[in-house]
């Protein structure tokens, strides 16, 4: 049992002081707590309540931990879980973090301080993009605010902190309503005369294969995956999705080309050529082909379907870049390459009827309804279609004599 003491400071003051052992740190050594009061009852209140809390398993440490600090435990251990390319991610979207908060102790964290960040964020966190000194947008808001919920949670199963005081900081709904009257949205995808205009002003450009892949659903990252003899039989007319290559950094770090598998099994998945893509993906096939013959010991066999005259494997940056170029020669409007995804499952669904879970499993997804959620887009051409469906049924009922009266 811990006894209080009582310590004769030099200058003379009495002061009352306990030791309590508190457990062990990770390599095994005694942890131990020391308090001192300025009186015996307050050291004595102070006692039973340590020795209390200590056996309920409920006693938090002062620590001194800053925030920023906490920031590093929680992305190492993030780090162990989770890719490369997501912590990164994280790192990246905690930075306001770090300038706004990281100085302050975890234990001295206030739900008010939180609650001001969130202000901020929402009227002067734009640093680049737009008009710095703006707010960023509700969703990147959201997202900063989720990745500080959760290192703070850490802390508290970690015993750092007993409770997480950005648990529960909402977002205001002034804030998204505001974010829609002023018209700020991204970029719809493109309608299908739109692709129509891309696919044909693309044919014989020297990148048309990934391009069409990436019009085709496939992600940037796993066009730029793509290997001849690993992923693509042009006999079979098949191309097989398995591995991605994309561009990863953090702020104020150099960008580097992550390669990885696919984030799920569902991921994985052997497609057939469309005559489309299969004729472009052989005539990339004999281009590159000419160019190792003609470049000699100087070509870099990557065996990469996505490369430059060289043969050096290109990036998604690459491919993003070339694919802009097009768009503005051939006076279309820049939407982001990714988007193609988008009206490639639009079309499938809406225009082919494709069945839910023929698309999931065309898109790489485990969840039907996550790819009619979030990546099939009813156009107004296509509202127009069903109200012209509408008004063709009704007309028909009148002129046999049905009954249109509405219910």
């Amino acid at each position: 049992m811990a006894e209080i003491k009582k310590v004769t400071l030099r200058n003379g003051k009495i002061r009352y002081r306990f030791v309590i052992d508190i457990g062990r740190d990770a390599d095994g050594r005694r942890k131990q707590l020391t308090c001192t009061y300025d009186t015996k009852a307050e050291a004595q209140k102070e006692r039973a309540r340590v020795l209390h809390q200590r056996e309920a398993g409920t006693l938090i440490v002062p620590d001194k931990t800053t925030v920023s600090e906490w920031l590093d435990v929680w992305l190492a251990k993030k780090a162990k879980t989770r890719e490369e390319t997501t912590v990164d991610s994280y790192a990246n979207y905690l930075t306001h973090a770090r300038e706004q908060l990281g100085h302050i102790p975890v234990q001295q964290l206030t739900e008010e301080q939180v609650e001001a960040f969130r202000d901020y964020l929402l009227t002067s966190g734009r640093k680049r993009g737009g008009k710095p000194g703006t707010g960023l947008a509700y969703t990147t808001t959201q997202g900063i605010l989720n990745r500080l919920q959760e290192a703070l949670d850490y802390a508290v199963a970690r015993k750092l902190i007993a409770v997480n005081v950005a648990r529960f900081v909402e977002m205001p709904s002034s804030a998204r309503h505001a974010e829609r009257q002023s018209g700020k949205k991204r970029e719809a995808p493109w309608n299908f005369a739109e692709v129509e205009r891309f696919v044909a002003g693309i044919e014989g450009d020297r990148h048309e294969a990934p391009l069409l892949l990436s019009l085709m659903g496939l992600r940037p990252a796993e066009v730029c995956g793509l290997r001849w003899k690993q992923h693509v039989d042009l006999d079979a007319r098949t191309v097989e999705v398995g591995d991605t290559r994309t561009l990863s950094s953090r702020r104020g770090a150099s960008t580097r080309v992550v390669a990885k598998g696919v984030k799920t099994e569902a991921g994985n998945r052997r497609l057939p050529l469309p005559d489309l893509a299969y004729g472009a993906l052989a005539a990339s096939k004999v281009v590159q082909d000419a160019e190792s013959l003609t470049a000699a010991d100087g070509y870099v066999d990557s065996g990469f379907v996505f490369v430059d005259e060289m043969g050096n494997a290109l990036t998604t940056r690459h491919l993003r870049m070339h694919a802009y170029k097009l768009m503005a020669a051939l006076g279309l409007r820049k939407v982001r390459l990714y988007d193609a995804r988008h009206s490639c499952l639009s079309y499938l669904a809406l225009k082919s009827k494709v069945p839910d879970v023929v698309l999931a499993a065309w898109a790489g997804h485990a969840n039907a309804a996550v790819t009619k959620a979030h990546y099939v887009h009813v156009s107004p051409e296509d509202l127009q279609e069903a109200a012209d469906a509408l008004g063709s049924g009704l007309m028909t009922r009148r002129s046999a004599g049905g009954d249109t009266t509405p219910v």
